[in-house]
């Protein structure tokens, strides 16, 4: 029998009276794979995020973690360890506090990993949590994220407050540990172009839909930037998916997806797309194709030759 995927949504939509913070989402994570969930503020991720975590409940559709439902299940959230910014602890813990919870609620702790992590990141046991810079909390997160060794592990934006420095340090012993110790990792973050060579799977949601779902590697390759005189572009990404137009003095370059090769067309240059800039065209593509729609429907009751009225 073949394992379920660590997590399966299937049309999971969360209302909060009228604000559609989920709106039928249907993703798979599988085991074993750093999952990149990405988007703006306010697509929907940290909903996402609590409803897997146990922390909230979807309004309707389907959520497994591990073949089970989350929600108040003990033996599912034991293989979970959700790491976010401004985590909370009590007034009275220390650095060591954390660590020693920690070590209580993740059987696979690996107490010398954490010990390695905490001498890298410089942290001070002995200090109160709440005396600590925003960089050494985000560093306590990342060390719980990492020494936990949890089968899923979920990271909210913990690093912010890391330098570029600190920052790459996390990246390196994420993915050495990873290379090492296989698991499922969910990295959400704006900090795109820095992680982009850890994603292997990218889920890219605004305003509570899926807009991406797929392996990283095949959606930066179906896109591609074309550049050229206006009229050959037109002519070129004519029936292409395009994300991104840009027009000066009779030159193009337009952001197309679709294309599964890189083509010869005399005239044309061709530029390939990182993932930050596949991830943003297609959400602006989205947001613009939205505002057109409702330009054109206009107001309720709008077109019907009488001011609206019937």
């Amino acid at each position: 029998m073949i394992a379920a995927n660590p997590v399966s949504l299937t049309g999971v939509s969360k209302r909060y009276r009228e604000v559609a913070a989920l709106d039928e989402v249907s993703i798979e994570l599988a085991p074993d794979t750093i999952h990149g969930l990405l988007g703006r503020n306010g697509a929907g991720k940290t909903t996402l995020m609590h409803i897997l975590t146990g922390q909230a409940f979807e309004t309707g559709g389907d959520v497994r973690v591990f073949g089970e439902h989350p929600y108040e299940n003990a033996a599912v959230l034991r293989r979970v360890c959700f790491v976010k910014e401004s985590q909370r602890y009590p007034d009275w813990f220390a650095v060591r506090h954390a660590f020693k919870a920690a070590a209580l609620l993740y059987p696979n702790w690996d107490a010398r990993f954490a010990a390695d992590l905490v001498a890298d990141f410089d942290l001070p046991l002995g200090r109160r949590i709440k005396k600590l810079s925003r960089g050494q909390l985000s560093a306590v997160g990342v060390v719980i994220g990492l020494a936990a060794q949890a089968p899923l592990t979920i990271f909210d934006e913990p690093y912010l407050g890391l330098d570029a420095v600190a920052r790459q340090l996390f990246y390196d012993r994420l993915l050495a540990d990873y290379a090492e110790r296989p698991r499922t990792v969910v990295l959400s973050t704006h900090l795109i172009d820095e992680v982009s060579d850890l994603i292997e799977h990218v889920v890219l949601l605004d305003r509570g839909r899926v807009l991406l779902d797929g392996d990283a590697e095949s959606l930066r390759g179906d896109a591609v930037t074309v550049s050229g005189p206006s009229g050959a572009v037109s002519t070129f990404v004519a029936g292409y998916d395009v994300l991104h137009r840009e027009e000066v003095g009779g030159m193009a370059r337009v952001t197309v997806r679709g294309v599964s090769e890189r083509p010869d067309f005399a005239g044309l240059s061709f530029e390939p797309v990182s993932l930050q800039q596949l991830v943003v065209r297609t959400a602006q593509s989205r947001r613009a194709a939205t505002a057109a729609r409702t330009r054109d429907d206009g107001p309720v009751g709008a077109g019907n030759g009488n001011g609206g009225r019937r």
